[in-house]
């Protein structure tokens, strides 16, 4: 997606080789109409999969499944980091470990919010280290659900995230795929020759 990569030149700010802030458009400060934007092209990535559910976790993701689920037409559902005391419902949980925040969380989703009729797109802002997705991906194994793919805004494709989800075997699709990053640079995959490629095989 050319749009958003060259936000990500303008405006993203490259801490080290692995730290990539992109508070100023994505998370934390939202370009909205670039939010909607990404959501349109996951709904036409995922076109045909008869969706029933978006699923994230919060709190990152959030605008980017919204957006998705409004281009779908379909209800979404965050993963919920703490259990609040209005949750006595029966739950699926996975642990999670946050790259970025250095701790680990015990994610949930009411069972009454996903099921074995649902087909998922689960939908993050980032595919890193992989375990937040990964920990989706067990939650909606454990409500029997059927598993579409999942769709990250930016993926670091230097680090192990995607080997882990499609050893899982699990469709991955990124709308930026950074192969490499440092102060002052920063380089992308090119999108049109990934997709040949994958085609031809």
């Amino acid at each position: 997606m050319k749009q958003l990569e060259e936000r990500i030149r303008q405006e993203g700010e490259i801490l080290s080789d692995t730290v990539l802030k992109v508070d100023s458009f994505l998370n934390h400060r939202v370009d909205t109409a670039l939010a909607l934007e990404i959501g349109r092209e996951f709904a036409r990535i995922f076109e045909g999969k008869t969706i029933t559910k978006v699923l994230t976790i919060e709190a990152s993701g959030i605008q980017f499944a919204m957006a998705t689920g409004i281009a779908l037409n379909v209800p979404f559902v965050y993963a919920k980091k703490k259990k609040a005391i209005t949750q006595a419902e029966k739950l699926y949980t996975a642990p999670v470990h946050s790259f970025t925040k250095q701790e680990t969380y015990q994610v949930s989703v009411s069972h009454k919010y996903l099921g074995p009729d649902d087909k998922v797109l689960i939908v993050d802002d980032f595919l890193a280290t992989g375990a937040a997705l990964v920990g989706l991906v067990q939650i909606v194994k454990e409500a029997g659900a059927e598993l579409v793919g999942v769709g990250c805004v930016i993926e670091k494709g230097f680090q192990e995230g995607r080997g882990l989800l499609e050893e899982m075997g699990v469709d991955v699709h990124s709308l930026a795929r950074i192969t490499k990053m440092a102060p002052g640079e920063i380089h992308f995959t090119e999108q049109q020759s990934a997709e040949r490629s994958k085609e031809k095989v």
